[in-house]
């Protein structure tokens, strides 16, 4: 489990770093322009703090994975990241349109892998919460 734990480390910093081609690759800089001051800032500031709070999962699972497995304190992280990625999955389905992948090949195979990331996401943590 240590090592499951240590590659879904390594894969949610992965994912945090994804955050710095956001603006370019989403085209911000015109996308935004049309929103008030307040909701391009929200926009981007709750993308850093996104990408942040993602990252530092990742950190916390490569530098102490024996320690969410093994102690009370790192099963109820466990149990909170788990809560957290089954939200994120629950949004997959619910909080997006279908409009912005289906019949789209490379929408749609991004939107599959990250069902199933959010999902191995959601089942290790919670595994090792009740475990």
């Amino acid at each position: 489990m240590e090592f499951q734990l240590n590659t879904i480390g390594c894969l949610l910093i992965l994912l945090a770093l994804i955050h710095i081609i956001f603006p370019k690759y989403f085209n911000w800089k015109e996308e935004l322009n049309h929103l008030s001051l307040i909701n391009k800032q929200i926009m981007q500031v709750h993308t850093f703090f996104i990408a942040l709070t993602v990252f530092l999962m990742g950190i916390l699972c490569v530098t102490s994975a024996n320690e969410i497995i093994t102690t009370s304190l790192g099963k109820k992280i466990s149990l909170g990241f788990g809560i957290f990625w089954l939200c994120r999955l629950l949004i997959q389905f619910f909080g997006y349109s279908s409009k912005l992948w289906k019949g789209k090949a490379f929408e749609t195979t991004v939107h599959i892998t990250f069902l199933i990331f959010w999902l191995l996401l959601s089942l290790t943590f919670l595994k090792i919460a009740f475990s």
